[in-house]
């Protein structure tokens, strides 16, 4: 999330002032909620239960509202796991709406300290990508 990366930044930058912080960020051009956070969940749970991305999240502090996703998939449970992760966490982590509000979110990350972000722009149905370039490009 845009807050994790101005924990990031400042940890970072107490070390490195100078430091640039790239971050890749899942993009859902979408106002379809359920689309929008069914597509995240997979992707969460994806990167979340690799050992470093489960120890830097616990870090932020995330480990209540994904320890229930942890025990299912460590237990085999693969669906159980992705309906545990909380809708919160998807909307924290997975940039996605319209893109004028994807835009803001993005901005969001580079306001906390973001210097080179790289948006994953995720298909959804038939879109078409360089029009979400455009939408998506800085302003």
């Amino acid at each position: 999330s845009a807050e994790d990366a101005r924990t990031v930044a400042a940890e970072v930058h107490a070390v490195a002032p100078e430091a640039e912080l790239a971050a890749r960020l899942f993009v859902l051009v979408t106002e379809d909620a359920g689309t929008a956070r069914a597509i995240g969940r997979q992707m969460i749970a994806s990167y979340l239960n690799v050992p470093v991305y489960k120890a830097f999240h616990e870090w932020l502090g995330r480990g209540d509202a994904l320890g229930a996703m942890w025990d299912h998939w460590a237990a085999g449970d693969r669906k159980a796991a992705l309906a545990a992760i909380p809708d919160a966490v998807v909307d924290d982590l997975v940039v996605w709406g319209s893109a004028g509000a994807c835009r803001d979110r993005l901005d969001a990350y580079i306001d906390a300290g973001i210097t080179t972000p790289f948006p994953m722009i995720m298909p959804i149905g038939d879109p078409d990508p360089m029009a979400a370039v455009r939408a998506l490009a800085p302003r």
